[in-house]
């Protein structure tokens, strides 16, 4: 940051009411933010969940992220003033503005957008150089998430990838494009340069591996196995006919296996990059023995430290590296007499501001959005009021997407999934259709309207309110609840399976079990599903509305949960 970039962000912050009394108070410690001793002998970099951003993006963390049972109070389970006190974070600082919601579009002005893959490209070059022999490690959610991916089929972000250094990566949403598109990728793209891993995908024939299950790193001469863990649920949550040869699961006792077949190859250090999310990857580290670290992601959940786990065999570090590429972790081993003896971990939030863009980068990026560039600058509407997404219930962003789909498609009552990936928008922002892509852009975007019974809507809603709060993280699949528009509701968190849902109301008329209703949605799982797209869907409704002025957020009613520290 050259001082005249400095002096503006300086008067960006006072302009929005935080601290200036030091060149620190703009990105944590200024330029030693980046500057990381190296330690120890094996080095690991690992992101996940960039969901196609190579640009830099404003991303705004969830203020409610509850956690039930054992989960209640412990990372990941942390949001706003919780987490930062849990972390020791100055208020107003730059990792409270990169780790929480609080003051977000103040934050935001202040410190400016974070990621980009020419910004993230820089610092892996710093930290690599520092590090001979550093492994960069991709926890998967990459080629999906913008438009230039998708309409590209994920090609973009395949050289992208390559470019930027990965080493190692499993995978979840690059399944959206298919079997064949993924082996061809694995087969073509990255060979030679990256390595596909993930123990859990089998055919579903004979349960034979589709991919290898880990691969060995020598580093500094020491073993490292790195294993893969693709999504579990990958064919429950997203499409199966994607799919329809794969088999998938957490797999646990074939993931021990793996674990002491590394071992018994020599490997000193075992790493299990995952695509679990933290809650499933804390159970799994408690039951696997013989894993150091398992470098996560899946759930978005920026988590600073990580967290011990005692198992059988000793303890296992647990880890989940945030998303948009926001985050960039920093896993630094000590291994001595085979195995590892002391560690030293950060979680780098990625300010553009901050870091000079790769030029080889930028220039690819440039390349792979000239021929969109008009498309995707196009203004639909303006925001008056913060969009985002993420969190438990309904977002801003979410609540845009419920509107459009009832004003548009006549419905009484619109579904919109738990997704937690989407670019955030500050007060004053033009909405463009880039933007409407990255709430979007999937490759089954259909929009459907039904007929369906009060009855089969409470049946939803249970189903999705126990993937979210089931005690049990092996039967959790990771998003959040799905947004509701229309139809108003009561949830309790605590209880069971059936329970959970309870004073279901449409204009304040109780729902009956036995009448139908008319309900608009959109990214159908089942295989020939026919509709308008959802971006298109969203697109008529801003451009008819030209301002985005108050989006009041349809919330459900929350019992049982006071005092979590879960909600800010």
């Amino acid at each position: 940051m050259d001082r005249r970039e400095f002096m503006h962000a300086l008067a960006m912050a006072a302009a929005a009411g935080m601290p200036i009394a030091s060149r620190a108070a703009l990105a944590g410690d200024g330029e030693k933010l980046y500057d990381i001793p190296a330690f120890g002998n094996v080095n690991l970099l690992h992101m996940t969940d960039c969901h196609a951003q190579l640009m830099p993006v404003h991303f705004r963390e969830p203020s409610v992220n509850i956690g039930i049972a054992g989960a209640n109070g412990k990372p990941p389970h942390l949001v706003g003033e919780h987490l930062i006190k849990a972390y020791g974070f100055s208020p107003g600082g730059s990792n409270a503005h990169a780790f929480t919601f609080l003051d977000f579009e103040k934050a935001a002005r202040a410190y400016g957008k974070l990621g980009g893959f020419a910004h993230l490209a820089t610092l892996v070059k710093r930290l690599k150089a520092s590090r001979p022999g550093a492994l960069l490690l991709d926890g998967g959610d990459t080629w999906q998430g913008s438009a230039t991916a998708l309409w590209s089929n994920g090609q973009d972000m395949v050289d992208a990838a390559k470019l930027l250094g990965v080493n190692v990566m499993t995978a979840h949403w690059e399944f959206t494009y298919g079997a064949a598109r993924v082996k061809e990728v694995i087969e073509k793209d990255f060979k030679g340069s990256i390595d596909f891993v993930a123990q859990n995908v089998l055919t579903t024939d004979f349960n034979d591996p589709v991919f290898q299950p880990f691969v060995m790193r020598e580093m500094n001469g020491v073993p490292v196995a790195i294993i893969g863990q693709a999504f579990p649920y990958t064919p429950i949550a997203n499409p199966r006919h994607f799919v329809p040869d794969w088999t998938f699961g957490i797999q646990e006792p074939q993931l021990q296996k793996h674990v002491e077949a590394a071992r018994a190859k020599g490997a000193k250090v075992v790493i299990l990059l995952s695509h679990n999310g933290m809650d499933v990857d804390l159970k799994l580290a408690s039951r696997v023995s013989g894993i150091d670290a398992i470098l996560g992601g899946h759930t978005h959940d920026g988590v600073p430290q990580p967290v011990e786990v005692k198992n059988p065999g000793g303890m296992t570090l647990v880890t989940n590296a945030g998303s948009n590429g926001k985050f960039l972790g920093v896993l630094d081993l000590e291994v001595k007499d085979g195995r590892m003896r002391a560690w030293k971990y950060r979680l780098l939030p990625v300010f553009s501001r901050q870091l000079e863009p790769d030029k080889a980068m930028a220039s690819l990026i440039e390349k792979v959005r000239a021929p969109f560039t008009h498309k995707l600058s196009e203004r639909v509407a303006t925001t008056e009021g913060l969009l985002y997404r993420r969190g438990n219930f309904n977002g801003t962003v979410d609540q845009v997407i419920l509107d459009a789909l009832m004003k548009v498609k006549g419905a009484e009552i619109a579904f919109s999934p738990g997704f937690r990936w989407g670019t955030s928008l500050l007060p004053g922002q033009a909405i463009t259709t880039e933007h409407v892509m990255d709430w979007t852009a999937i490759t089954y975007p259909q929009v459907t309207v039904n007929d369906i019974s009060g009855e089969m809507i409470k049946t939803i809603l249970e189903d999705v309110c126990d993937n979210l709060f089931n005690p049990d993280p092996y039967y959790q699949q990771g998003g959040d609840m799905v947004r509701v528009g229309g139809l108003t509701y009561t949830c309790t968190p605590g209880e069971t399976m059936g329970k959970r849902v309870s004073d279901m109301r449409l204009a304040g008329k109780p729902i009956d079990a036995a009448k139908t209703y008319k309900v608009a949605g959109w990214a159908p799982v089942a295989e020939g599903a026919k509709g308008d797209a959802i971006w298109d869907v969203v697109t008529t409704y801003l451009r008819d509305k030209k301002t985005v002025s108050s989006v009041k957020l349809n919330q459900p009613k929350l019992v049982g949960v006071e005092g979590n520290p879960g909600i800010a």
